[in-house]
């Protein structure tokens, strides 16, 4: 591995560790609205719901495989992207190291976001399971009385699904990170450009405070176009603990029919509250943290 592509990998895995510490609470009430729409009237209901049944650390509810997800994919997606940069150049006959369009690197992190969803499929549906577990047991889907746990969870998946069970919701979270990275690093990149040309500098000198309003912007054009891809993934991770075993297109028409399109966006509001911070601290970590291993490796 050369030494851009093991800085692009700790640059990911440091942004992914801000993303999650900045945003948990928030992923955590989006997950309950999404799998149990008529359990909370909205937002502030689900947040302060949780807040006062299971206090601060119900908030925090799979913060571990939260973390190990969000390292691991942005890891795996920022290595990946840059590589798939140098693919992009391939296919459009430039050469080695010569700068990209707004749109060919929108293009690139598309490509890497295939990779960057086998990572983190497994982590993310023992992290859902973990938000989501008050609520399924409360509801009689799953015994009650016992020590939730990240452990507990993967033993759970083991048993009764061996270990591809921690595959469940894979084409979905495929169909879901493609075009949303398309428009994650498009609108990032574009956002960090009218800056730079709004100030008369250079994208890598617009300053702390737009680079974070670029990464937030670019998460919540993700959100806007991939939600309600993530509401049916969400569903198929929780409810297939209960024993329902249903894909995408049958769990997609099966929430419009009974609950309406308006179910598909539940836990819309935490999740466009939380995409500044989080994604905000994810680029300015990432970006940070890879102009010093830049810098001290002088590459």
């Amino acid at each position: 591995m050369s030494v851009q592509a093991i800085i692009d990998f700790s640059a990911g895995a440091i942004g992914g560790t801000a993303c999650v510490l900045s945003g948990q609470p928030f992923d955590t009430t989006k997950v309950k609205m999404q799998t149990f729409p008529n359990v909370y009237r909205g937002f502030i209901h689900c947040f302060t719901s949780t807040f006062r049944t299971v206090g601060v650390r119900g908030l925090y509810k799979g913060t571990t495989p939260a973390l190990i997800a969000n390292i691991s994919e942005n890891a795996v997606l920022f290595l990946s992207y840059g590589l798939c940069q140098d693919v992009v150049r391939f296919v459009c006959k430039m050469e080695k190291g010569s700068n990209l369009s707004d749109i060919q690197k929108a293009s690139s992190g598309s490509l890497a976001s295939i990779f960057s969803a086998m990572a983190i499929c497994p982590t993310e549906l023992v992290k859902c399971r973990l938000q989501a577990m008050h609520e399924m047991e409360r509801s009689g889907k799953v015994a009650s009385g016992q020590r939730s746990t990240v452990w507990t969870v993967v033993k759970t998946v083991l048993k009764n699904n061996g270990p591809l069970g921690f595959y469940q919701g894979l084409s979905s979270t495929i169909v879901r990170e493609i075009p949303g990275y398309f428009c994650f690093f498009g609108a990032y990149e574009l956002c960090r450009s009218k800056f730079a040309q709004y100030m008369g500098t250079d994208k890598e000198s617009i300053g702390i405070l737009p680079l974070m309003f670029s990464g937030g912007f670019g998460g919540a054009c993700l959100w806007m176009v991939v939600y309600p891809i993530d509401c049916v993934k969400s569903r198929i991770q929780v409810h297939s603990l209960a024993g329902r075993q249903e894909g995408f297109r049958k769990t997609f028409l099966g929430i419009i029919r009974a609950e309406g399109v308006t179910a598909l966006y539940s836990g819309l509001t935490p999740t466009m509250i939380r995409t500044f911070p989080a994604n905000g601290a994810l680029f300015l970590a990432y970006e940070a943290s890879r102009k010093f291993m830049m810098d001290k490796a002088g590459a």
